[in-house]
């Protein structure tokens, strides 16, 4: 078995990029061509811990990834995510590869989705980028995003405002400009393209704050406890879409308002089908919600993609 290791994984990151990998991952799952069981997912006290596993049915591995988040590791100088990858043989069951990435790979992966929505269904014209949270995923996001809109003006609101200056500083020294705003109706205000990255429990945006033409991209909402969107947000959206019809019945934004009756599943469009029908950009009189709660065929992708550009 080839063990991989976190500075292995970083430096292929920094060569060569996984988009059009784990792009295609999405349009097969869509297609019916992926097994992708339930998510397995234990709730600890200080953190969560997500298990995910699946394969392509024509693929020659199958992957199970372990990734956890403890959210008060800040305080401890620690990184809030953690985690591995393992690929094994689809024919003899064999251990092909064992990924100790720390979390990097889910990190990486979750974000390269986020480009992904951006590059189908951004607005023409990106005026600027609001991200709702300051967190390693914030900063995926908003690298990954602004190279596929060609913006660079980014508002940022986080519940810590120490966390929120350390976002700025370290964010403008890459180029960005960035603006820290207090309220949230401020953010929405000046941004139509969002990205909200917590993992909170309660709406954080409501309907009365969004614009039209806005394209917001649900990351942090992925357990059926977490909410970041009051469900007025998607009662309202032109669009809908998920990375999984199957798994939005569950967890997510989507799961919610489907519970309250609130929307009906005929409303709701999987990611990988959507992506096949070509870039179709939010135009001024619509609002896209895309509901991102995470695919074992994205874990799958990265793992193959950094396998493959080692051997």
């Amino acid at each position: 078995m080839k063990i991989v290791t976190k500075s292995e994984i970083l430096t292929v990151l920094r060569q060569f990029d996984p988009l059009l990998d784990v792009e295609s991952g999405f349009v097969d799952y869509s297609k019916g061509l992926a097994c992708i069981p339930p998510v397995s997912e234990l709730v600890l006290e200080k953190g969560e811990v997500h298990i995910k596993c699946g394969y392509l049915k024509a693929g020659v591995h199958y992957v199970i990834k372990v990734a956890s988040g403890f959210y008060g590791n800040s305080v401890l100088g620690l990184p809030s995510s953690n985690g591995l990858m393992m690929l094994f043989s689809t024919e003899t069951g064999e251990a092909k590869c064992l990924l100790q990435d720390e979390g990097i790979l889910t990190d990486h992966r979750t974000a390269i989705a986020g480009a992904i929505v951006a590059k189908y269904f951004a607005p023409a014209v990106v005026s600027a980028i609001g991200v709702v949270g300051t967190g390693i995923q914030a900063r995926l996001q908003v690298k990954r995003v602004s190279q596929v809109t060609g913006c660079k003006k980014i508002i940022v609101w986080g519940r810590s405002t120490e966390a929120a200056e350390r976002f700025r500083r370290s964010m403008q020294v890459e180029g960005y400009n960035v603006e820290l705003i207090e309220h949230l109706e401020s953010l929405a205000g000046k941004s139509n393209l969002i990205i909200t990255t917590t993992p909170s429990s309660r709406p954080l945006l409501s309907q009365n704050m969004i614009q039209a033409g806005t394209l917001i991209i649900a990351i942090g909402s992925d357990t059926p406890e977490k909410q970041e969107l009051d469900t007025d947000i998607l009662v309202n959206a032109t669009r809908i879409i998920v990375d999984s019809k199957k798994q939005s019945l569950t967890r997510g934004e989507v799961s919610r308002a489907l519970r309250a009756s609130a929307i009906g599943e005929h409303q709701v469009f999987e990611l990988g089908a959507e992506i096949a029908k070509g870039r179709r950009p939010t135009m001024a009189t619509e609002t896209t919600v895309v509901d991102l709660t995470g695919l074992a065929v994205q874990d799958l992708k990265i793992a193959e993609f950094v396998l493959n550009r080692i051997n």
